[in-house]
């Protein structure tokens, strides 16, 4: 494989040179495993009993900023101007409008730069790249900005119960804010995590408990031991193990680029395409469950993820975990597999878009997460295409799933079936994504005859659709109970804050899947 250029440190081009992976891959991949020992140290001899907050902060932020700069050289220094002018903007055009000017300057930052980097680096370069962590970046400006709009701005009654919980009741000073978005756990692979999360967890309050007094009413707050992380953090690195080795064997014999070979599609029974389809996107998935997982395992490393214990007094190291493999291989449904992957961004777009939404709101969803993503023309085909395939997949459910249910084979039926379309139809959605360009996406499309894209519109045109209610007034109803229904499944996960996650201790912790933006 040849190697590529890279505006960052080329320190490591002899171990480039040897595995034969591009620069930027292997900067990216040292400085995650660099982070992972860092986030150890700042666990052990920075824990926040012995060490103030503002240390903390200064020292995450200093090795972030040190990690971007040794990946991404002067690209880095985005970074730091897109932070600092949202910061200005908070500060001078206060809280009643700000979450709307950070929305769209951070969108429109990041925007340029990745139209920047399209014509810099090469078209579809696949390697690490600077708007790679601005996308976090962009997720936590908007995130906070709206928080703090909630917080300081409109009345408790008018908040949703998670954007309650939510809501940011002071400005940052710029050092917390800088700490936020640019810290060494998640500035090379995120995950988005909540402000109030961030900021408990630098001080220590995490394993806070909260327990009524006698009279029910006082409320006492005692200190917990602090639980180890590191079963959770070896289990999630041995998932990176296997990942990575998936991703450098199997995965390099199964490219996604030979579903639009010429002679496989001449050639290939119907069958085989659809079999190699779905196989060719399986092996491209273990390089996002290693990037993904290793980041959720640094944060649980220096102590951050902890969302409380389950029933039988286990912690649970999952507060800002990005993705559920097993559910995601084993999805029955478009919403299932949704709700279990990029976790993050889901509740990033739930929250930003899909609840605040005045109209369409899976519309508006899916498009601005297609801006979110980038300018290459096969993410707005594959959300495109995504809309068309929720909307059809939850016509479907909703006419005939309730026929199903009973007896039991005939549910094991349902699910066989419904896992072999959910999978085929995700696939088929996906291609253009990973093509990225028009007419290589158009090429595959055109091979299948659009067969997915008339299923789903025959679909949502012959079965009855829930349509919502008019009015202004019933609208508003319905967007709160649907914020309900996403807040009564965060809060029962600890999604909120660690004052969420001690209460939910003695609340049930066995609801099973999480309400995503896509939420019907």
């Amino acid at each position: 494989m040849a190697t590529t250029s890279t505006t960052g440190s080329t320190l490591l081009q002899p171990l480039s040179n040897a595995t034969q992976l591009p620069i930027d891959q292997v900067n990216f991949v040292v400085c995650q495993l660099f982070a992972l020992l860092a986030a150890i140290w700042f666990r052990i001899y920075l824990r926040s009993s012995k060490t103030s907050s503002f240390i903390r902060h200064v020292v995450a932020t200093l090795l972030g900023l040190y990690l971007a700069l040794f990946c991404f050289g002067w690209y880095a220094l985005h970074f730091l101007v897109q932070s600092g002018i949202s910061y200005c903007i908070m500060i001078i055009i206060g809280v009643e409008n700000m979450h709307k000017y950070c929305f769209v300057f951070a969108l429109g930052y990041l925007t340029v730069c990745q139209i920047t980097r399209v014509y810099i680096f090469d078209y579809g370069q696949y390697s690490a790249d600077f708007s790679g962590p601005m996308m976090i970046i962009t997720q936590k400006i908007t995130s906070l900005a709206y928080e703090i709009h909630d917080g300081m701005f409109r009345k408790d009654e008018e908040l949703t119960p998670s954007q309650r919980g939510l809501a940011v009741r002071r400005m940052p000073s710029l050092l917390e804010y800088l700490s936020y978005n640019c810290n060494f756990m998640g500035i090379l692979a995120g995950p988005l995590c909540s402000y109030k999360d961030y900021i408990t967890f630098i001080e220590g309050r995490s394993y806070h408990m909260t327990q009524s007094g006698e009279d029910g009413k006082e409320e006492i707050q005692y200190e917990k031991t602090e639980p180890s992380p590191n079963i959770a953090v070896t289990q999630k690195l041995l998932v990176c193990g296997l990942s990575l080795l998936f991703h450098l064997t199997v995965s390099k014999t199964l490219p996604v680029q030979y579903n639009i070979d010429e002679h496989f599609q001449a050639t290939a029974s119907w069958p085989t395409k659809v079999i190699y389809l779905y196989v060719s996107l399986l092996a491209a998935r273990p390089k996002y469950y290693f990037a993904w997982t290793l980041a959720d395992a640094i944060n649980n490393a220096a102590g951050f993820g902890f969302r409380g214990y389950d029933k039988n007094g286990a912690a649970r190291w999952d507060l800002i975990s990005n993705l559920r493999i097993q559910q995601i291989e084993m999805s029955t449904s478009f919403k299932m597999f949704l709700d279990n992957w990029n976790i993050q961004t889901a509740l990033w777009l739930k929250r930003v878009c899909y609840e605040r939404a005045s109209f369409s709101p899976t519309i508006q969803t899916f498009f601005l997460s297609a801006i979110w993503h980038g300018v290459y023309p096969g993410y707005y085909l594959t959300f495109l295409t995504g809309v068309l395939m929720t909307l059809a997949a939850r016509a479907m459910r909703s006419n005939i799933r309730h026929y199903f249910m009973e007896p039991p084979q005939l549910k094991l039926f349902y699910d066989v079936i419904t896992w072999i379309v959910t999978q085929i139809a995700i696939s088929y959605t996906v291609v253009p994504f990973v093509l990225l360009s028009i007419k290589p996406s158009f090429m595959f499309y055109s091979s299948w005859y659009y067969c997915l894209h008339i299923a789903g519109i025959l679909v949502l045109l012959l079965l009855p659709v829930k349509k919502t209610q008019r009015g202004r007034n019933t609208h508003e109803k319905i967007q709160l109970s649907r914020s309900k229904k996403f807040d009564e499944q965060e809060n029962s996960l600890g999604q909120n804050s660690f004052s969420t996650t001690n209460n939910v201790c003695n609340q049930n912790q066995e609801i099973a899947s999480r309400h995503s933006s896509l939420k019907q």
